[in-house]
């Protein structure tokens, strides 16, 4: 293996890998922020449409993630093999898949805009416009499913310099370019869609020109392709599970009154931003334990996945004391209504205690990613969804347990996740090594 390749696991490589993952894991929502921002003073309607509109486009954008994590660790163990090419090629192949995908999600975007926007919006007016904003801005597919692509080949190399600077330079362009063409240009939520559009395009272009660049053997293999598709399948369900779970306990909270949805609303949206923080550290795990399998250095996997574990683990408990120190603080920012704080108060204990596992748990999630071992973790989330989350949150139902029934549901399906993650990590059974698994 040539020294370049060779890679370093310490605690400075874990940081150098996880910080630029979370600017671009960050990018995305702060400029749906800014997008929000602006379109909510054309008025009621037009943000709506955005909210509807950017829900549907959310599952693009979660296809894409699921895609650039199988990726990275595929990419991972060719590079820890010393053979970079073959890292670049998966790269190539992924992008293949990327622009196949990215066109059905276009054909379909514009051939249902009409029909799933009514089937989301509260009113016509609101599918028409959210319809209308949706058909355009799901021209960007691909260029979305093509950056997706480039953050997975690229973070299996360990190269986090290209994709921050590719990323932020899209997002920082559409949120200039958002309000100008919203107000100045007069085009509206059409200028909205635009931006949207326009950060993707540049973005995927970038990816693609990056790796034209690397490599002249762009043609697609289909026995390459198909072996990601597998690997993405296992992702999607597994990432299916996730939504079934978290649609559920919306669903179930609501039952217990606006106040309860609201209080609900806030900590998930907390536990979301936690999860993306934390999602930093799995990053690095797939890039590092995916590396040291390919080298076919064991010693070296088990220290990448002592290392990021640790890490999560402290990330979780410093965000979870922050989360505890603003207990009355933070739902104020949220809302001014005494009777959403006050269920916040029931929520808080759970959402607290909960996070240091669960940073343990997506620390775990990237080391088994990394070594390829997804079908595991599809397996034992949906037994977690099925055995532990769902039935708890229905019985909090029945018997009227209110939200801390609705978050003993969360934490069931966590510690469920940990047990499973940890029993994995202590054996050998995701230790496969090799260039491929």
């Amino acid at each position: 293996m040539s020294p370049s390749a060779k890679p370093i696991a310490g605690s400075r490589q874990i940081a150098k890998l996880a910080l630029p993952a979370l600017v671009v894991l960050a990018a995305e929502p702060l400029y749906v922020l800014v997008d929000t921002a602006v379109v909510g003073h054309l008025g009621p309607v037009p943000l709506a449409a955005v909210a509807v509109g950017g829900t549907v486009m959310s599952v693009a954008a979660w296809v894409g993630t699921l895609m650039a994590y199988g990726t990275t660790g595929r990419a991972a163990r060719r590079f820890g093999a010393g053979d970079r090419a073959a890292a670049v090629a998966e790269g190539v192949q992924a992008s293949w898949l990327a622009f196949g995908l990215g066109l059905l999600l276009v054909l379909l975007g514009t051939a249902f805009a009409g029909p799933v926007t009514h089937a989301l919006a509260g009113n016509p007016q609101t599918a028409e416009a959210a319809a209308g904003w949706l058909r355009i801005a799901v021209l960007g597919a691909p260029g979305l499913m093509l950056s997706a692509a480039g953050n997975g080949w690229m973070r299996g190399v360990q190269d986090t310099r290209r994709p921050l600077a590719i990323v932020l330079g899209a997002n920082v362009l559409s949120a200039l370019l958002c309000p100008l063409l919203v107000y100045p240009f007069g085009l509206g939520l059409t200028g909205s869609a635009i931006a949207n559009v326009t950060a993707q395009s540049l973005g995927g272009g970038l990816f693609l020109w990056s790796l034209i660049r690397e490599t002249r053997q762009l043609r697609p293999v289909p026995s390459v392709i198909v072996q990601q598709v597998v690997l993405g399948r296992d992702l999607l369900v597994r990432g299916a599970a996730f939504q079934a779970c978290f649609l559920s306990a919306t669903a179930v909270a609501s039952r217990f009154g606006v106040a309860a949805v609201g209080a609900h609303q806030i900590a998930l949206q907390l536990w979301f931003f936690a999860a993306l923080v934390l999602d930093a550290v799995a990053i690095a795990a797939q890039s590092l334990v995916g590396a040291a399998l390919g080298a076919g250095d064991v010693d070296q996997a088990r220290d990448v996945a002592r290392r990021v574990t640790i890490a999560g683990g402290v990330s979780a408990v410093a965000f979870a004391a922050l989360v505890a120190a603003g207990a009355s603080a933070i739902p104020a920012l949220f809302t001014g209504d005494a009777a959403v704080r006050e269920q916040t108060t029931v929520i808080w204990p759970w959402f607290v205690g909960l996070l240091p596992f669960a940073g343990v748990v997506y620390a775990l999630d990237g080391v088994l990613i990394g070594a390829g071992d997804v079908a595991y973790l599809r397996t034992t989330t949906i037994l977690g969804a099925l055995l532990g989350f769902l039935p708890m949150i229905w019985l909090a139902y029945a018997f009227d347990l209110g939200l801390a029934g609705v978050w003993a549901g969360l934490a069931l399906f966590v510690l469920v996740r940990l047990v499973a993650t940890v029993a994995r990590w202590r054996s050998p059974r995701w230790l496969v090594v090799g260039a491929t698994r």
